[in-house]
C-alpha cells in the first residue's frame, strides 16, 4: 500500500490572534489518526507577529509611543496581570493595533487585529481575489510569510496545500498566499475550505471561478474530503470530536495562556430562526457524545493546560449543559447558548458556574416579543428577563447580542428593545449591537424587494426595502443618537474589549 500524500494546512490573516484555529486542530487530529503527514501553519499569527516586529516609521505622538512599547504590550497581553486592569488592557490593545495600522498604511491597506481591507480589491469579487493571487508580492504579509514557509518546506514539500478561509477578512490574504504557493509549488494541489468557502458553495448555480489557481473548493467538514485526497486508509475513521493543538505555538497567541476552542456538535440543534444560514443551507445537527467530549476536554486539560475553553457551537444544547453541570471539566469555559428555561433555574445556574462557566453569549436579539416571534427565536421576554437575573446572581457574565433593522422591527420595536436593555442593564456585562444584513439566499429573502448589498459575484447579502421604512440609515441614527446615549448602556459598552470583543471578554471576568 502506498503512503498517504503529505498535506500542509494554512490559516491566513486576518483573524483575531487570541487562540489557534479550531478547524485546523480538528483536521490535524483527524488526518493524523489516519497516518497522514499533516503539517499546520497559522499564517495569521505568524503574519501579525511579523508585522508587529518590524515597526514602520511614524511621526505623531501616539504612533511613536505605540512603536516604542509594542514589545512590552505583547508580553503583557500574554500575561494574566494585564487583564485585571481594564484601562491598561485597553491601552495595550489599542497601541498594538496602532502598530499594525501603520504597517498596513505603508502598504496602502487597512489592517487591524481583526480586519483587513484593500481599497483596490474587494473580497466579494472573484476577479479581485484572482488579482490578489497574481499580485501576491504587494500583500504586506507575504514578505515575512514566504520566509517562514520556505523554511517549513525545506525538508519536504507537500503534495497538497489546504487553505482555510473562515472570514471575509481572510479572503484577500488567503488568495495572496495561494498565488505564492502556486508559484513556489507548481505541482501541488491547492484546496480551499472553511466557513466562507462553504457559504460560496451554497450560492445557487455556483461554479468555481478560480480554475488554474485553486484545484478544489471543499464545503462543510473537511476531514473526509481531505483524507480521500491524501489517499488515507478510509477504514480507519477518526473520532468526530478530536482536536490536536500540538502543531501550534500556543505561547505566542495574545492571551494569558492557551485558549483552546472546541465544538461539541456541527450545526445548530434549534435551526428554526428566520434568516439563519444553518436552516437555509440544511446542514443538519450532528452532536458528539457528551462523554466523548468531556474525555477530550480532560485530555486537552492534561496536555495543554488551557487558561480557557471556548465552545464554538452555534448554541450549546441544554442536554450538554446538564452534562457539564454533572461532570465539571474543572477548567474555565464560555460559549453561546440559546435562552431556555434551564437558565432561569438558580440551582442549575450555580451548577454551571461551579463547572467552570465564566461567561455565556446570549442571542437576545430584541426586546419586543412580536419581533422575537417573527424571528422564530422560540423564547419569551419573561424567560430572557429571568435568565439574565439568574445568571447574574450565579456569577456568570453575560455577553448579550442585539439585532436591529430586521424586517419585523420598527422604530417602536427598537425603542422597546432600548427599554428592555435599560431595565436589565445591571444583569448585562457586555453588549454587541448589530445592524441586520439580509442573507441573499435565505427563504425569507424571497418575500422582500431586494437589490445588491455589495457589488460582486460572491456577495452573500442583499439590501432590502424595509416594510416599515426602518432602513439602515435610520437604524444607525437611532443607535448613535438614542440607544448608545443612555448612561447605563454607555457603561456596558465601555466594558467591551476593543478588537478582540468576546474572545477576550471572558478573560476580563476571571479576575
Amino acid at each position: 500500500m502506498t503512503s498517504p500524500k503529505t498535506i500542509l494546512l494554512v490559516y491566513p490573516p486576518v483573524a483575531k490572534p487570541s487562540e489557534p484555529p479550531a478547524g485546523l486542530a480538528r483536521l490535524a487530529c483527524a488526518l493524523g489518526a489516519q497516518g497522514v503527514d499533516c503539517r499546520i501553519f497559522d499564517a495569521n499569527l505568524a503574519g501579525i507577529c511579523d508585522l508587529l516586529g518590524h515597526p514602520a516609521i511614524a511621526g505623531d505622538t501616539w504612533s511613536r509611543r505605540a512603536l516604542a512599547r509594542v514589545d512590552t504590550h505583547l508580553q503583557a497581553l500574554r500575561e494574566g496581570a494585564l487583564y485585571t486592569n481594564v484601562d491598561r488592557y485597553k491601552r495595550a490593545v489599542l497601541d498594538t493595533n496602532r502598530v499594525l495600522h501603520l504597517a498596513g498604511r505603508a502598504a496602502g491597506v487597512d489592517i487591524s487585529l481583526c480586519n483587513y481591507s484593500d481599497p483596490r480589491l474587494s473580497p466579494v469579487r472573484s476577479g479581485d481575489l484572482l488579482r490578489a493571487a497574481e499580485r501576491f508580492a504587494e500583500n504586506p504579509f507575504i514578505d515575512g510569510l514566504q520566509k517562514r514557509l520556505t523554511t517549513l518546506l525545506a525538508d519536504r514539500e507537500p503534495e497538497i496545500v489546504g487553505i482555510s478561509i473562515n472570514f471575509m477578512n481572510q479572503a484577500l490574504c488567503g488568495f495572496a498566499l495561494a498565488g505564492w504557493i502556486r508559484k513556489r509549488l507548481p505541482g501541488a494541489r491547492i484546496v480551499m475550505g472553511g466557513g466562507l468557502v462553504t457559504s460560496w458553495r451554497h450560492i445557487p448555480g455556483f461554479r468555481s471561478p478560480f480554475g488554474g489557481l485553486v484545484d478544489e473548493l471543499v464545503g462543510g467538514p473537511g476531514e473526509a474530503p481531505l483524507a480521500a485526497l491524501c489517499g488515507a486508509d478510509r477504514q480507519r475513521q477518526p473520532g468526530v470530536s478530536g482536536f490536536d493543538y500540538t502543531p501550534f505555538e500556543l505561547g505566542r497567541y495574545l492571551a494569558p495562556g492557551p485558549i483552546l476552542s472546541y465544538s461539541t456538535a456541527r450545526g445548530c440543534y434549534w435551526r428554526r430562526c428566520a434568516f439563519c444560514p444553518e436552516k437555509s443551507e440544511n446542514s443538519g445537527y450532528h452532536p458528539s457524545a457528551a462523554d466523548t467530549v468531556l474525555g477530550d476536554i480532560a485530555e486537552l486539560k492534561a496536555r495543554f493546560k488551557p487558561r480557557l475553553i471556548h465552545f464554538l457551537d452555534n448554541a450549546l444544547s441544554p442536554r450538554f449543559l446538564k452534562h457539564l453541570a454533572l461532570k465539571p471539566p474543572e477548567v474555565p469555559w464560555y460559549g453561546f447558548v440559546r435562552i431556555t428555561a434551564h437558565l432561569t433555574d438558580p440551582d442549575f445556574a450555580r451548577a454551571l458556574r461551579a463547572s467552570g462557566c465564566v461567561m455565556l453569549k446570549l442571542g437576545v436579539e430584541s426586546g419586543d416579543q412580536a419581533v422575537l416571534d417573527a424571528l422564530e427565536k422560540g423564547t419569551t421576554l419573561d424567560t430572557v428577563s429571568r435568565a439574565l437575573k439568574t445568571l447574574k446572581a450565579a456569577g456568570i457574565a453575560t455577553y448579550v447580542y442585539l439585532l436591529f433593522g430586521t424586517p419585523a422591527e420598527s422604530l417602536q420595536s427598537a425603542r422597546r428593545t432600548l427599554a428592555f436593555t435599560l431595565a436589565h442593564a445591571a444583569a448585562i456585562d457586555f453588549l454587541n449591537l448589530a445592524v441586520f444584513n439580509l442573507p441573499a439566499y435565505s427563504p425569507e429573502a424571497r418575500a422582500l424587494a431586494t437589490l445588491p448589498f455589495y457589488a460582486g459575484d460572491l456577495s452573500l447579502y442583499r439590501q432590502f426595502a424595509h416594510p416599515a421604512g426602518w432602513n439602515r440609515d435610520r437604524v444607525r441614527r437611532f443607535l448613535s443618537g438614542e440607544f448608545k446615549k443612555q448612561a447605563p448602556i454607555r457603561a456596558i459598552l465601555r466594558n467591551d474589549p476593543p478588537f478582540f470583543t468576546s474572545n477576550h471578554a471572558a478573560l476580563l471576568t476571571m479576575t
